[in-house]
């Protein structure tokens, strides 16, 4: 019998997981990661993570295996929470649920997870893993999820094949009725339960508040920019390499407050994203106003009228050397190659038809259509038909 730790999160999905590993004859070990301490920026009196670890109990119970809790709250501090506030203060837009599956649980909870004898950690994510042989080695490729409303392929899009080799998703070919209906039947304590919104494990946190901790609140002012201002009208010239032309389109536009008006106040630019709609407070406008840029320089928001403003659209994105990370190694771009993929640049997007073209210094992607809101910090993942074959950070 083949040995599975569970990442039994106190929710409906990886209960069923669990229930379903059982099934096809596993040895199953339920662990829960506690990643959380700090209660004094959870906004609620309840405390998240005893309820689903007591959740996670009652499940493992019910099922009759092993469980245990493990204390991941310090290396989560370091490589979440940390990078979170230093990529907020260099005014870009972490995504901690990415990295939490690089970082926390196909790392350091699959090493604990190995350490106790297990072939395998399996988790609750809607995607799924298939082997294939390339040069006579097996090669590890990241599906999609067959639920087309859940598929979560993009919050694993950094993971390693050393570390999709010892992964397992038994829910991955299964809708989220279908998950439902299984815990019902199984009369599991999480089948009724509510899918978690917030950060990954910490709970019910609003990230303003979470980010005030460290980033001290600071009055600045939000600049509306005009949609005809020339800044937009970028001039290509001619007999440029592509190359050239690539950076001119993924390039960052400067803005100035002296370009726009100013109308209105905010409590500091590190807690704005673009494409941002929500927390401006500024009334009186025709269309609602959506963040185009921030500088935490300057302290400034800069924003345009309505969701066609040409601030928030650009054709290209652009990902340092460092930062490209490809799923399916042997599959790598050098220098000078492109390829042909379907990306997304957020969850739940839509993907979109891309060119990938690789060279020296990183990697550009282009797309057919110019996309709105590519926000610095976030994660562009790429796929050929449902695989996920590579993701890196855009810069």
């Amino acid at each position: 019998m083949k040995r599975v730790v569970v990442g039994l999160s106190g929710g409906v999905d990886s209960s069923v997981a669990a229930y379903l590993l059982q099934q096809q004859g596993y040895e199953v070990i339920g662990l829960f990661m506690k990643n959380w301490h700090d209660d004094s920026v959870t906004i609620s009196n309840e405390c998240p993570w005893l309820e689903d670890s007591n959740d996670a109990l009652l499940v493992a119970e019910k099922l009759g295996i092993p469980f245990q809790t493990v204390d991941l709250s310090e290396e989560y501090k370091e490589r979440i929470v940390d990078y979170m506030f230093n990529e907020y203060e260099k005014g870009r837009t972490p995504n901690p649920d990415v990295l939490c599956n690089r970082e926390i649980k196909f790392d350091v909870f699959m090493k604990i997870a190995l350490s106790l004898g297990a072939d395998y950690v399996a988790t609750g994510h809607y995607c799924q893993k298939s082997e294939i042989e390339v040069d006579g080695k097996p090669v590890y490729q990241l599906i999609a999820g067959n639920d087309v409303n859940k598929d979560q392929s993009y919050f694993l899009c950094q993971l390693s094949q050393e570390q999709l080799s010892k992964a397992l998703f038994p829910i991955g070919a299964l809708t989220k009725p279908e998950v439902r209906e299984i815990a019902a039947e199984m009369e599991l304590v999480t089948a009724e339960k509510k899918d978690s919104q917030g950060l990954c494990f910490i709970g019910k946190v609003r990230l303003p508040e979470f980010l005030q901790q460290k980033l001290q609140p600071k009055d600045g002012k939000i600049v509306q920019i005009d949609k005809n201002d020339p800044i937009y009208t970028i001039e290509k010239p001619d007999g440029i390499s592509l190359e050239e032309e690539l950076k001119l389109e993924s390039q960052k536009l400067h803005y100035l407050p002296t370009m726009g008006k100013v109308v209105g106040k905010h409590q500091g630019a590190h807690y704005f994203t673009v494409g941002q709609r929500k927390g401006l407070n500024v009334g009186g406008t025709t269309d609602p106003l959506f963040v185009i840029g921030t500088d935490v320089e300057t302290n400034t928001i800069y924003t345009g009228l309505s969701s066609n403003h040409p601030g928030l659209f650009k054709k290209a994105l652009f990902v340092e050397k460092s930062e490209v990370h490809w799923v399916r190694e042997d599959l790598k771009l050098k220098s000078g190659e492109k390829m042909e993929v379907m990306a997304r640049i957020r969850y739940r997007q839509p993907l979109q038809k891309a060119v990938l073209h690789q060279f020296e210094d990183g990697m550009y992607v282009q797309f057919e259509e110019p996309q709105s809101a590519i926000t610095e910090g976030q994660f562009v993942a790429w796929y050929l038909q449902n695989e996920l074959a590579g993701s890196g950070v855009i810069s």
